[in-house]
């Protein structure tokens, strides 16, 4: 099942538009950033008129659940917890649905809007801006390198649930549509996930990545051993120490996907899955400063005063000055934002977040240390029980990973880490 065609307008509250006299506090991205910022809000300040812009529907949904949605059988319309026009009911704002921020004016505190309606102007008193981030795209060659999808939106996913239902294939003999064969580029967090996802919905998986290991970079190489080896008992199949070099149609219209060590693989769909960066495309034209993401104070001010960033595109000053595209940062991002925004300035102070890879296949807890912290991984043990330790160079755990059922000891080895901001 797909999803059903949308009306390009925008959703409005009981509160219209035209009655929004008072510069408003607005807020660019209808994410779980844009929309937790809000609820959080709304709990402190019910007075304030809000207006949301988004590029999509602005329908509610988690993100996360996109890389685990095949082996539960959920159709896009089903990820959908609660539609956008309920949502700015509710938390009683202006929702801007299917409009794109086309500039920021700092000076003049508006924005240039386009929507369905045109073009036009909206001032703001504030701004947040929870524009998150866009999947990176190796650079491919082959002339059908335009079908290797990315799946970062809900958008996104409904497209590649459609390609995945067989559209172009004739239906098997029980009438199903036939599983696909799908290759993963990228065996990071969100390949590996995908690629567990995929199998456990029935499809034929392949995944290529240049490294040794899945999540070479974030596992000590014996849980990245493990991963691989539980994925491989699944039916995955690894193609390591290579890369895509291109991607053409095949003759029965399938694609044909020739690897950098000479092998060519005919496959159905191209999943490219190698990572995110942060969308700061908006905010650097406005002269706001920007570095790997929106660079943003412990009050999540950017260097604009009045303006604001969280979520996957916002750079932490409270992180050591790093992008945390997770769910647990987002969420403690807004709740703090919320507080400053309603009149009582609030430092972000992030606490231990480990995180849960979604690979039932190998269950895995990872509390990842600051990337630029001295130190290595040492195991438990044999490291056979699951459970690793980073030490720092003193001596001091600042981080752990939890294999399988060593996944309950995850509150031990939280009490026993040390945070550290930056190194």
């Amino acid at each position: 099942m797909t999803m059903e065609p949308r009306t390009p307008v925008p959703v409005t509250s009981a509160q219209p538009a035209a009655e929004v006299v008072v510069a408003p506090l607005v807020v660019i991205g209808a994410g779980l950033a844009g929309w937790t910022t809000v609820r959080e809000f709304r709990k402190l300040d019910t007075a304030t008129p809000v207006v949301v812009v988004t590029a999509d529907s602005g329908d509610f949904y988690a993100k996360p659940s996109l890389s685990n949605a095949m082996a539960q059988k959920r159709a896009p319309h089903q990820m959908v917890t609660t539609p956008a026009a309920k949502m700015a009911e509710t938390l009683n704002v202006t929702l801007l649905a299917f409009s794109t921020v086309q500039a920021i004016e700092t000076k003049s505190r508006t924005l240039t809007l386009r929507s369905p309606h045109g073009v036009q102007t909206l001032r703001f008193g504030r701004l947040v801006l929870a524009t998150g981030a866009q999947p990176i795209r190796a650079p491919l060659q082959g002339k059908a390198a335009e079908r290797v999808r990315s799946v970062n939106s809900l958008d996104d996913f409904a497209l590649f649930h459609k390609e995945l239902q067989g559209a172009s294939a004739a239906p098997g003999q029980d009438g199903l549509p036939k599983p696909q064969t799908v290759l993963v580029i990228g065996a990071g967090l969100i390949g590996c996930e995908f690629a567990n996802d995929l199998v456990l919905g029935g499809h034929s998986v392949q995944v290529v990545d240049p490294s040794t290991r899945p999540l070479a970079s974030l596992l000590p190489e014996q849980a990245g051993l493990q991963l691989k080896d539980a994925l491989q008992a699944l039916g995955v199949h690894w193609h390591f120490g290579t890369t895509v070099r291109t991607v053409d149609e095949a003759p029965d219209g399938r694609l044909d996907v020739s690897l950098a060590n000479g092998s060519v693989l005919r496959v159905d769909t191209v999943l490219s899955a190698i990572g995110l960066r942060a969308q700061t495309d908006l905010a650097s034209a406005a002269g706001i400063a920007c570095e790997r993401g929106i660079v943003v104070d412990a009050q999540l001010q950017t260097s604009v005063d009045g303006v604001y960033a969280l979520g996957d595109g916002a750079q932490y000053a409270s992180a050591g000055a790093r992008t945390l595209p997770f769910v647990m940062p987002i969420m403690g991002a807004a709740k703090a934002l919320a507080a400053t925004l309603a009149g009582t300035p609030t430092d972000l102070v992030f606490p231990l977040m480990p995180v849960s890879i979604k690979t039932p296949a190998l269950p895995i807890v990872v509390c990842a240390p600051h990337p630029q912290t001295a130190g290595g991984w040492v195991a438990d043990g044999s490291g056979e029980t699951g459970a690793w330790r980073f030490l720092d160079d003193q001596g001091v755990q600042r981080g752990f990973v939890l294999t399988g059922k060593s996944g309950a000891r995850r509150m031990e080895l939280a009490q026993e880490t040390v945070l550290q901001a930056a190194p």
